[in-house]
C-alpha cells in the first residue's frame, strides 16, 4: 500500500515526526514525503536526526530558510503545497491514501490561502461535503460544523441537512450504534433552554432511521454527560454538532491514540489529531503515536473501505 504523505508546517514538528516514525511506519506501508531534498536535509540537521536510507520523496516546493516554532508565510505556502500535491497524485491514482501531518492556519492566511484547513480544501476540490471525524477504536467523534465561528452554528442547523450529514457518516463508516449530541445544555430541558435545535435534530434523527429502516441514530444526547465511562459504554461512536464540544471529551480522553480522518470523499485522507505544536519543535521531544495511528488507519481505510466497530 503506497501511502502519500504531506509533511506539514515545516516550522513545527511534523518532519521531526516523519523522521522518527519512518521505519515503524514501513512495517506496514510504503511512505512517500512530499518535501524537497534541500529542505529535508535542513530539518534533518537542525532537528538532529538522520534521514533513513529508504526515506523516499516527491520534489515539491523550493528550499528557503527553517525558522523553528514561527508562523511564517513561506512555511503556510509551502505545507499548502505538499498537501495538494499529495491529494493531486491520489487523486490520479499514483498513491492509495493520504496522510497529513500539521499545518498553521495562520501562516496559510499568512500565505494568502483561502482554505481554513485540510477538510475545507478537499470539500472544494471534490464538490463535497467532507466530513471531520476524529478518534480510536474506543471512541469516534464526527462533526457536523469544524472550523466555524459558534455563533454561526445555530443557523446551520436545519432539518434536510442534518440528516444528509447523518446519512453520509453512515455510508462512510457503516457504525450500527452513533449517539447524537444536542446543541442546547441539558438538550434544551423540552424547550427551557432554547428547543428549536433539537427539534430539527430529532427529526433529522428520525428521517436518517427512516431512510435506513433501521435505527441507527439516537438522541438527541446531553452533551455534559455523553462522555462519561458509563454512557460510553452505550455510545461510542457520536455525532456533535460543533467543534469544541465533540473534541475537548475526545482528546481529554484519547489524546495520543486519536487520528483525523475525513469522510465522504472519493479519496481516502487520515491525519494526526494535534497541530504544529511550535512551542516544542525541532527540541525532539515530538511524540509520534497519532502520526502512526493515523498511517495505520489510512491503511486499514484502504483494506476494508469503512470504520464498522
Amino acid at each position: 500500500m503506497k501511502l502519500a504523505i504531506s509533511v506539514g508546517d515545516i516550522n513545527g514538528v511534523g518532519i521531526e515526526i516523519a523522521l522518527k516514525a519512518h521505519d515503524e511506519i514501513c512495517k506496514f506501508c510504503e511512505p512517500v514525503y512530499f518535501i524537497n531534498r534541500e529542505l529535508l536535509n535542513q530539518a534533518a540537521e537542525i532537528s538532529g536526526l538522520n534521514i533513513p536510507e529508504n526515506f523516499k520523496i516527491y520534489e515539491v516546493g523550493k528550499n528557503f530558510k527553517i525558522k523553528p516554532g514561527k508562523v511564517s508565510k513561506k512555511s503556510g505556502k509551502f505545507s499548502f503545497l505538499s498537501f495538494t500535491k499529495a491529494v493531486e497524485q491520489c487523486k490520479k491514482g499514483e498513491f492509495d491514501a493520504v496522510c497529513t501531518l500539521p499545518i498553521n492556519k495562520e501562516a496559510w492566511k499568512k500565505a494568502g490561502i483561502k482554505f481554513v484547513g485540510h477538510t475545507d480544501y478537499l470539500s472544494v476540490k471534490f464538490h463535497k461535503n467532507a466530513i471531520m471525524m476524529l478518534g480510536c477504536d474506543e471512541l469516534f467523534t464526527a462533526l457536523f460544523t469544524d472550523h466555524t465561528a459558534l455563533k454561526k452554528v445555530s443557523s446551520m442547523i436545519k432539518t434536510e441537512k442534518f440528516a444528509k450529514f447523518l446519512l453520509n457518516l453512515y455510508k462512510c463508516t457503516k457504525f450500527e450504534k452513533i449517539g447524537v449530541l444536542s446543541f442546547n445544555p441539558h438538550a434544551s430541558d423540552n424547550g427551557v433552554i432554547g428547543g428549536s435545535e433539537e427539534k430539527k435534530i430529532k427529526k433529522a434523527i428520525n428521517k436518517a432511521n427512516n431512510f435506513l429502516q433501521h435505527e441507527i441514530f439516537f438522541g438527541p444526547l446531553v452533551p455534559d454527560t455523553a462522555f462519561t465511562s458509563q454512557n460510553l459504554k452505550n455510545f461510542n461512536r457520536i455525532a456533535a454538532i460543533y467543534h469544541d464540544q465533540g473534541l475537548t471529551p475526545l482528546k481529554s480522553l484519547f489524546f495520543e491514540k486519536s487520528i483525523n480522518v475525513s469522510l465522504n470523499l472519493p479519496i481516502i485522507r487520515t491525519s494526526v489529531d494535534h497541530g504544529t505544536a511550535f512551542d516544542i519543535a525541532y527540541k525532539g521531544v515530538a511524540k509520534i503515536s497519532s502520526f502512526i495511528e493515523a498511517a495505520s488507519w489510512a491503511v486499514k481505510l484502504y483494506e476494508t473501505k469503512n470504520l464498522k466497530n
